[in-house]
């Protein structure tokens, strides 16, 4: 959550006035042992700076185990040397959180919980009748453990305060809560043969323990590492299944732009697609901060900016940093974008796209994340192919291959549906609209079968244009429409169907007749005889429903003159 500059600017001031005067009261009531050990001191101080730097990640949390030397150095040095140490630690543990800009107030803000955390722990040790640089094994234990215990609560409960404060929800104990606890199986023995090897062997007991520990923490790395990249192959298996599922380009592509952010936590998506013809860039879908949005990006910013590369070779271009692409036009991006990644969409030999990536934390996208993104991105783009393939041969199988209107074989089973539904009396009426272009045979006669063609898809253009989501449109054959209008009674039906006839019979249609001599373009004008049948009020059948309004068409109207609307 982004924080004000003022209250930035408060918590600067706060630790800036705080941690001066809490130094000095630490080091006037609890001053540092007389006979300081400098090298021993020195070694604690790199071995904690190691520590921090390495943390062990479990679960994908990273849990830095400092509590060890911090012990050692508590043991040896006493409260106020302890917290300096501490303090110092500081510096990788915040380069691992990798900060953005507009978190940098953590910096004084963690300082402080730093001290806290010490001065807690530290005074509880003391106060129970600890003694600093004491050899009594039984004595250092016993308020060893005080010291560690108390150190996880207090970090504990000002970790869930700091998180209430800063507006971020949080349960009050979790999982990772438990590990900080059984991290305490850890540091209490390892803090204490820190300190008492220290005691006996001086400065070479960091080497004797700090590097079994770092190899250690290498292993933990790798055994985490390992047990993340095959739950992340796993959740990318199980997603490449259901784009696979997939029939329909749009599911496919909501399900894609869906899922990525939330396996991946990353801050931008962008779904540029490019044209085929004439290679247009344009953003197809964005997501930013956590929802979908609109993102009106030209052209000309997205060829010109840190695409280009990938436009260029179709291969993939990744930035670990800011610096890295700042240089290229990219104002389409969030502000305080960091990491960016860029995945040609390739289909056939032929990238179709760009999948652009990007996250406000520095080296964000792994070499084994970007290799789980590359192989999703391949799953996406199989199932897009599908998906369209279906879409097609459903379009082909449903549609009429001219108008682009249902057939006769979808409308009918349509039809039957929807029979259906009014004898469950899920619709109130059913209403049938048939219309058949009058003296059809004349315009193929005297201009060609493509000028009668023209008219068939400019008919097809009007009875979408004004039927719209009224109803179902479907060519039935030659030159002959049928609209199945749910919820209409016959009255409306037939208030719907005299409008489409004034509609067609006013209505240009422009031709490109193919008998004609020098004459590349004709506007003629055409008319229509229409019936209308309804059920219940005239049957309760489909085949009936569709026969009755036939037979309106051509005894109501076509025999009566045609260019009418007849009721059966």
């Amino acid at each position: 959550m982004k924080k004000s500059f003022a209250f930035q600017m408060m918590i600067f001031v706060t630790w800036i006035v705080f941690m001066p005067i809490s130094m000095y009261a630490i080091y006037t009531v609890f001053p540092p042992a007389a006979d300081m050990d400098w090298t021993l001191l020195i070694g604690f101080t790199v071995l904690s700076l190691l520590t921090a730097a390495y943390p062990v990640i479990i679960n994908g949390t990273p849990f830095f185990l400092i509590l060890w030397v911090s012990l050692a150095v508590f043991l040896r040095f006493g409260l106020f040397i302890e917290i300096i140490v501490f303090q110092i630690t500081i510096i990788p543990f915040l380069y691992k959180l990798k900060l953005t800009r507009q978190d940098v107030y953590r910096i004084p803000w963690n300082s402080i919980m730093f001290l806290i955390v010490s001065f807690i722990s530290g005074f509880i040790y003391l106060t129970f009748g600890g003694q600093i640089h004491s050899l009594d094994h039984m004595h250092i234990i016993g308020y060893g453990f005080l010291y560690v215990f108390f150190n996880i609560t207090a970090n504990h409960v000002l970790l869930k305060l700091s998180a209430a404060l800063l507006g971020y929800r949080a349960p009050f104990f979790t999982i990772e809560d438990a590990w900080d606890y059984l991290i305490c199986c850890f540091a209490l023995p390892m803090g204490l043969s820190l300190y008492l090897l220290g005691e006996y062997v001086g400065g070479i007991s960091i080497v004797l323990l700090g590097i079994p520990f770092y190899m250690m923490t290498q292993l933990l790395q790798l055994y985490s590492t390992s047990s993340k990249l095959n739950k992340e192959l796993s959740e990318a298996a199980h997603f490449g299944h259901q784009l696979a599922d997939q029939l329909d380009s749009e599911e496919t592509l909501d399900l894609f732009i869906d899922r990525i952010p939330k396996m991946v936590a990353i801050d931008g998506l962008y779904m540029i697609d490019r044209r085929k013809q004439t290679g247009t860039l344009s953003v197809l879908r964005a997501y930013e901060n956590g929802q979908e949005i609109l993102k009106n990006v030209t052209h000309k910013e997205l060829s010109e900016s840190l695409l280009n590369h990938t436009l260029k070779t179709e291969e993939k271009v990744h930035f670990n940093k800011r610096t890295e692409w700042l240089s290229s036009s990219n104002n389409y991006l969030l502000d305080d974008t960091q990491s960016v990644l860029v995945l040609p969409l390739s289909r056939n030999q032929y990238m179709e796209g760009v999948l652009l990536l990007t996250s406000k934390k520095k080296n964000f996208f792994k070499e084994y994340k970007v290799k789980i993104l590359e192989l999703i991105c391949s799953y996406f783009a199989v199932s897009l192919e599908k998906a369209r393939y279906v879409e097609k041969t459903r379009h082909s199988s449903e549609r009429c291959g001219l108008t682009g209107l249902y057939n006769y074989h979808y409308f009918d089973e349509y039809l039957t549906k929807m029979m259906n539904e009014l004898k469950s009396r899920n619709i109130s009426n059913l209403s049938l609209i048939m219309l058949d272009i009058d003296y059809f045979k004349k315009i193929n006669d005297s201009y060609g079968h493509q000028s009668g063609n023209d008219i068939l898809c400019g008919i097809a253009d009007t009875l979408r244009r004004e039927i719209g989501g009224q109803g179902t449109l479907a060519r039935y054959g030659g030159e002959e429409f049928v609209i199945l209008l749910p919820n209409y009674s016959k009255e409306a039906a037939l208030n719907i169907a005299e409008r489409l006839r004034k509609t067609i019979e006013v209505q240009p249609f422009e031709i490109s007749p193919d008998l004609m001599e020098n004459v590349k373009h004709l506007v003629v004008h055409v008319t229509a005889s229409i019936g209308v049948s309804s059920a219940f009020e005239d049957t309760d059948e489909g085949t009936s429903l569709l026969r009755n309004a036939d037979h309106a068409m051509y005894i109501g109207a076509k025999q009566k003159g045609r260019n009418r609307v007849a009721g059966f």
